[in-house]
């Protein structure tokens, strides 16, 4: 919209003076445009910027419309004074030069500040002299510029210290915003703000307070934020962990701990081993740990800003690798209702003992007992299904070994009877034993007998019948030769397999049948 093609510095005319005097007079006659309005275009403007104070139906017969800056029609006052019908417009004394007055009665105002804000009054004057006033409002705010964040306490201690915070901001007639971790401030009655929102307090502040916080200001032209604020909170050292958890180590192995603490400032680290102070490290390593490296591990940590410290103990066990144990049993062959008693042995002290059967983990039945110690396992009674392979188990925290198998075989009463020897073939064997020892002491006394007194009877046979030495030695021979043979045919009587028992051969008849085959023997 173009401004008028008068200038509004032009001069006063007869007719402008009359206009001026007419609305004087006329100023306190009720308005007959009621239906005229002013808005501002925007309703809220921005310093340095174009705003509108426009006019909505205005009357046809209007003759002239003067704008005046305030809540009065004063002289003063005066704006710029437009006539309709020459189109001349004249400046008043509240004209700054950056206003400007169209035909239809709306007031531009360029490059706008903030003391343009305030209340204006259009004076409409029709041809019949009539006056109506209209009233229409401006709104000017500061284009704003970015705020910043300041803190009473720079360097807070966790539990001890409370923090304030404010939204510095060159403009005051803005209204204040803050957020935390770019999310708006939890509800907390930790958090407090002032009634404008300018500044807001941290109660105790907490490792968790450090933020970010941003403020923004606003106002209904524009609105910036800050730069994110973070608070330095003094906390710790908390106490600290001991890693890896491992506590037992196999010897010879490498050890190598490492110390952990949450602290701010960083905190500081030392190590003591069963009291024995060690470099000051976070990290510690020991190669090839012996029995002589078990003991208390102690991590110190200390924090220099909060002075407070901490200490961590972990203790080590160094242990060598379990050896093979040995699995025995009271009888590996039982019979169906025994008991078997299977003993683990181990040459290491401290081990756990886990039983296995058939290669998985044994489950114990209401038959089987396990010793304190869980190194013997008794079963009674013995049923079919404990037949199988059984193994032990021995371990410490670094090592575990398996015995080698053991087999438990179980038999019904009636395959143990039928495996064994009769009664009467095992009453055979005994007699058969008895006469082979009788013949054995019978040949024992014959050698003896030929030694000595045979040779003195066949002296005197000799003497007194020299014809029949001959004879006589040739029967002694005999007579040896035949106890040999009976001897031997009873032994080998007795070596027969035995045959089933029958009443005969269990009877004392076996003994005397051996004897006559003696003397039958002897007689021919």
């Amino acid at each position: 919209m173009e401004p008028p093609s008068a200038s509004p510095r032009a001069g006063r005319g007869p007719w402008q003076e009359l206009l001026l005097a007419v609305s004087l007079l006329a100023f306190w006659n009720p308005p007959t445009t009621a239906q005229v309005t002013v808005e501002s275009v925007p309703p809220n403007a921005a310093e340095g910027k174009d705003a509108l104070l426009r006019v909505l139906n205005l009357p046809g017969d209007t003759a002239s419309l003067t704008w005046f800056k305030g809540e009065t029609v004063l002289p003063t006052h005066k704006i710029l004074l437009y006539v309709i019908d020459t189109k001349i417009t004249t400046p008043g004394p509240a004209y700054s030069g950056r206003e400007t007055i169209y035909p239809n009665g709306s007031l531009l105002f360029q490059n706008i500040t903030l003391n343009d804000t305030g209340s204006y009054i259009l004076q409409i004057i029709n041809q019949k002299f009539e006056t109506a006033l209209v009233r229409g409002q401006l709104q000017v705010f500061p284009e704003l510029h970015k705020p910043s964040i300041t803190s009473n306490n720079s360097n807070p201690v966790e539990n001890v210290d409370s923090v304030v915070l404010t939204c510095e901001s060159q403009t005051q007639s803005t209204s204040c915003l803050w957020s935390v971790n770019s999310k708006s401030l939890p509800d907390s009655p930790r958090l407090e703000l002032s009634l404008d929102n300018r500044t807001l307090t941290v109660h105790g502040v907490t490792r968790n307070d450090t933020g970010p916080y941003e403020c923004e200001t606003r106002n209904p032209v524009s609105a910036d934020r800050s730069d994110p604020f973070t608070l330095n909170v003094l906390y710790g050292p908390d106490t600290p962990t001991i890693s890896p958890p491992d506590s037992y180590y196999r010897l010879g192995a490498n050890l190598s701990l490492s110390c952990r603490t949450a602290s701010n400032p960083p905190a500081q680290y030392s190590w003591l081993i069963n009291g024995r102070p060690q470099p000051s490290t976070q990290e510690l390593f020991i190669p090839n740990i012996t029995a002589k490296n078990s003991g208390s591990y102690t991590c110190s940590v200390y924090n220099n800003a909060t002075r407070l410290n901490k200490t961590t103990v972990k203790t080590i066990t160094v242990s060598e690798p379990v050896s093979q144990p040995l699995l025995t049993a009271s009888n590996t062959t039982v019979t169906k209702d025994d008991s078997v008693v299977l003993t683990c042995s181990s040459n290491n002290t401290g081990v756990s003992i886990q039983w296995f059967f058939n290669g998985q983990i044994l489950t114990l039945t209401d038959r089987m007992k396990l010793s304190q110690d869980n190194s013997t396992l008794t079963i009674d009674p013995v049923r079919k299904e404990d037949a199988g392979k059984y193994q032990c188990e021995v371990s410490n925290p670094v090592s575990s070994n398996k015995s080698d198998p053991v087999r438990l075989d179980v038999e019904d009463d009636s395959t143990e009877q039928s495996s064994g020897l009769p009664p009467g073939a095992i009453a055979g064997i005994v007699i058969g034993v008895v006469a082979g020892v009788a013949v054995i002491a019978a040949l024992v006394y014959l050698q003896y007998f030929r030694k000595t007194g045979g040779a003195s009877d066949l002296r005197d046979v000799t003497e007194h019948k020299p014809s029949a030495s001959n004879h006589s030695q040739d029967q002694s021979d005999n007579l040896s030769n035949k106890i040999e043979e009976v001897a031997y045919s009873s032994l080998n009587f007795n070596v027969q397999e035995p045959k089933k028992s029958t009443s005969a051969s269990s009877s004392p008849a076996a003994t005397e049948t051996v004897y006559s085959e003696v003397q039958k023997k002897v007689s021919s």
